[in-house]
């Protein structure tokens, strides 16, 4: 039984080939010969599936310990495929802070398909058993919801959900726990050793690693589960290449690796920021007084490499982010590359503003997805872009010249 790091870089061989070749092949075709009209081949047609692809979801399950795994061309085909299963008229509990095409994927499309959304506070236990059961104010009972969707760290507040909390109260009314695990990948946690039934990941991100790829990847505790998956992915065909399936493959071999700088320089920039007058909230759980408590109570090894903050009045969030240099003005996240945004106008801006208020995105709060860089470049580069936009560099220019003016006097 080899350990995790070893899983990373080998994987489960699909037994293909007999070539030796160190790395899978990349079978680009798209179609099989049968051997005979009533023969039923392994492989007979590529959005059925695929050796390259069998690779990554055999691998993805083994790490996520579940039962199968399943490979599509975006994180978003991922959720579409998990949420297909239900049916209208299903209730679905949703943690109030998501990624916004996940927001808009649920209310802008499978709402108006009749799928019922409830949001909830996810660390509060009490509000999500009474939105899971059914049970509303004044006596009010509705069939207990389907499924609870959440993320472990929150986009883009990075605040922790209890996933084997969670998965119980789910269960005790016969829900399914869904989780998108993209911020904490299986290196640091594994939820379905904690009672969560999906895991989901925009493989894009950490396990990709490298801003080159669109992928999703999701892992199924049981059987039944992995029929009904495997139905949405054949017949919906948002499959993954064979080229993409390599390119994610080749990434988790150096996640453990990428996430590791990439957790440090995290902390280091979030110690900085929680430290400067020109920030007034920092949201990243390693500088938190609870920080030990939260990596034990939910099973965590770190908390990853995504970090948000709020700037103080006077700072201009948008002259800030255009003022980097070395972080990059882009959306994403887990890349070997530092990437800054502005969530209300990038990555949530399908959130009305009301209910990105309602859940804390406010328009100063400024998201960083920290690569695998020198962290002092990284900090260099936001002291001089924080220089700039909270006006230090106007009164260093009149320092000057004012120096300059009465020298020549």
């Amino acid at each position: 039984m080899t350990r995790f790091n070893t899983q990373l870089v080998h994987g489960l061989p699909v037994g293909d080939n007999a070539t030796g070749a160190v790395n899978p092949p990349i079978y680009n075709s798209s179609t099989y010969t049968f051997g005979s009209v009533r023969e039923m081949p392994r492989w007979d047609y590529a959005r059925s599936g695929n050796p390259t692809r069998e690779f990554l979801e055999r691998q993805i399950a083994q790490l996520e310990h579940g039962t199968r795994g399943f490979a599509f061309a975006s994180g978003l085909a991922a959720i579409h495929a998990v949420l297909s299963v239900f049916s209208p008229g299903d209730r679905i509990v949703v943690g109030d802070n998501i990624y916004g095409g996940t927001y808009s994927l649920f209310n802008e499309y499978f709402a108006e398909r009749g799928i019922e959304f409830d949001t909830v506070d996810t660390s509060d236990f009490e509000a999500l058993e009474q939105a899971v059961s059914g049970r509303g104010p004044h006596g009010v009972r509705r069939a207990p919801a389907r499924a609870v969707y959440f993320e472990v760290l929150t986009n883009p507040l990075l605040k922790v959900n209890d996933a084997a909390r969670i998965s119980a109260v789910a269960h005790r009314y016969g829900a399914l726990s869904i989780v998108d695990n993209t911020f904490v990948t299986p290196y640091l946690q594994q939820p379905l050793d904690l009672g969560v039934d999906v895991v989901i990941h925009s493989a894009t991100k950490y396990l990709a690693g490298h801003s080159e790829v669109t992928a999703g990847l999701v892992v199924v505790r049981d059987d039944v589960l992995a029929q009904a998956v495997y139905f949405a992915q054949n017949r919906f065909g948002g499959v993954l290449a064979p080229a993409e399936c390599n390119d994610v493959r080749r990434g988790i071999q150096t996640l453990a690796l990428r996430l590791e700088r990439q957790q440090e320089n995290a902390q280091a920039i979030a110690e900085y920021l929680a430290a400067s007058p020109l920030v007034v909230a920092v949201h990243y759980p390693g500088v938190s007084a609870d920080r030990d408590r939260l990596l034990a109570d939910n099973g965590l090894r770190g908390f990853g490499g995504v970090l948000s903050f709020e700037v103080a009045d006077g700072v201009d969030p948008e002259v800030l982010l255009d003022s980097l240099h070395v972080f990059r003005l882009a959306v994403s996240l887990g890349a070997v590359e530092s990437l800054a945004e502005l969530p209300s106008r990038m990555t949530h801006f399908e959130l009305p503003r009301e209910e990105r208020l309602k859940v804390g995105i406010t328009d100063g709060l400024i998201r960083l997805a920290v690569g695998i860089e020198d962290k002092a470049d990284l900090i260099d580069d936001l002291a001089h872009a924080f220089a700039l936009a909270s006006g230090a560099h106007a009164d260093a220019d009149s320092a000057a010249d004012s120096a300059e003016v009465a020298a020549v006097a």
